[in-house]
């Protein structure tokens, strides 16, 4: 990926922000766990993929969650301080894989 401009975010998370995206993982991570259950029975593979399925969605909300705080911090703060392009063209990227 390339270069990020910083490692930690501008303005730390709140904990209620911190604890909702944590507890979603932690019901993807559930969903995962579900889904070896389901390949160790056997169980139909529509099924496993549809839970797949889900699972996807619910990582892409979680990570578009991450991306409008990012948006809304770091880069609204970047573009204030003179910095925009490049934290720009950061999200940008990251975005791109998201699309994949």
């Amino acid at each position: 990926m390339g270069e990020f401009l910083h490692d930690h975010p501008i303005t730390p998370r709140t904990e209620d922000e911190k604890q909702a995206v944590t507890n979603r993982l932690k019901r993807i991570e559930g969903q995962v766990r579900g889904i070896q259950k389901m390949v160790e029975e056997d169980r139909y593979c529509p099924d496993i993929l549809a839970q797949i399925s889900a699972i996807n969605a619910a990582l892409k909300k979680v990570g578009f969650t991450v991306a409008e705080r990012h948006a809304k911090h770091c880069v609204s703060h970047a573009v204030k301080s003179g910095e925009g392009e490049p934290a720009i063209d950061e999200l940008l990227e990251i975005m791109k894989q998201f699309s994949k």
